[in-house]
């Protein structure tokens, strides 16, 4: 079954979404002639001026409510107008894992952007964390619009950063300049020193940078504090080990950890907390399925639980 490319425009009202599609249908490098369906999700000021678009094989479907959002209504929607690709201006209420899970078999994300009005967005985010932090994960690029030579970029960068380490930031100017962010993210431990040491404050920002390229960490002797997780679909001398990560809020809670292996294992007690000295090594492991980081432990201390044991970032 042939792939259907699909375009994902993300960001709360008045964000800039509906511009930045309809400027994209009037240049003909984007508008070529595929034919491409429109999904809009919410109506805000802005309309689409279809008599602009470059090539007039675009139909534009709105999706009332997020429970429209179904694999057989959605591919009905494309057959009928025979299109190629798919653009989505989502609704910024709607939690994307609500499309992820409906969009049929073989719809594929092929770019994420979010757009942001850069003076409400420190607002949103305050308000409406669990909003953000959903739009914010998986983005490939952050649009600040409207972004004035007072507002703090600083402030910004820090909370796109908390979500996501991979995503672009850029700054659009009310001129229509952008400036792309060049603020650098150094990690708060060394990586490069023989032992790894990892604060307790500094573990959510760990595992984000670990699950982004955990092939960087292959090798490395890390030294931090979890807490154990045993499973009898595990071997005898293999645990998990790990903490739990509050994203945004206290729902979005849970468990992140590694497999760990070591000779005593079986003397370890499920949810006791312990602070190891292991090596990483990227390989197959049965917790995982597939490759991944795996810790061979050299050194382990039983410890106290935290005064805070959920870790957050910052």
């Amino acid at each position: 079954m042939k792939e259907i490319p699909v375009y994902l425009f993300t960001g709360f009202l008045e964000a800039g979404k509906t511009k930045f599609i309809q400027e994209s249908m009037e240049d003909p490098r984007v508008n070529n002639g595929d034919r491409t369906l429109i999904l809009l999700c919410e109506e805000g000021m802005e309309e689409y001026d279809p008599s602009a678009f470059a090539s007039q094989n675009v139909w534009i479907e709105t999706v009332e409510n997020e429970e429209d959002l179904e694999p057989q209504a959605l591919q009905g929607l494309l057959d009928a107008h025979k299109c190629v690709r798919v653009i989505v201006e989502y609704n910024g209420m709607w939690m994307l894992d609500t499309l992820f899970r409906q969009m049929p078999q073989n719809w594929v994300i092929a770019q994420e952007y979010l757009f942001c009005d850069a003076g409400t967005f420190v607002s949103y985010n305050a308000n409406m964390r669990q909003f953000v932090y959903d739009k914010l994960k998986t983005c490939e690029l952050v649009v600040f619009n409207r972004c004035r030579d007072d507002i703090d970029r600083m402030e910004l960068h820090k909370i796109v950063r908390a979500a996501t380490r991979r995503a672009d930031i850029a700054y659009e100017k009310p001129d229509g300049t952008v400036e792309y962010d060049e603020i650098e993210d150094p990690l708060p431990f060394d990586l490069e020193a023989p032992v790894v040491d990892i604060a307790d404050r500094d573990y959510a920002l760990f595992y984000s940078d670990l699950s982004d390229d955990f092939r960087k960490y292959n090798g490395k002797t890390l030294h931090y504090k979890g807490m154990v997780v045993k499973s009898p679909k595990l071997p005898d001398d293999t645990f998990i080990f790990g903490r739990q990560i509050m994203t945004c809020c206290a729902n979005d809670i849970q468990f992140t950890g590694l497999a760990a292996s070591w000779p005593q294992a079986a003397t370890l007690a499920k949810g006791e907390w312990v602070t190891l000295t292991a090596k990483v090594n990227v390989k197959w492991h049965k917790a995982y399925g597939k490759k991944g980081p795996v810790l061979t432990v050299t050194h382990l201390e039983h410890v106290e639980k935290p005064e805070e044991p959920v870790a957050t970032f910052y």
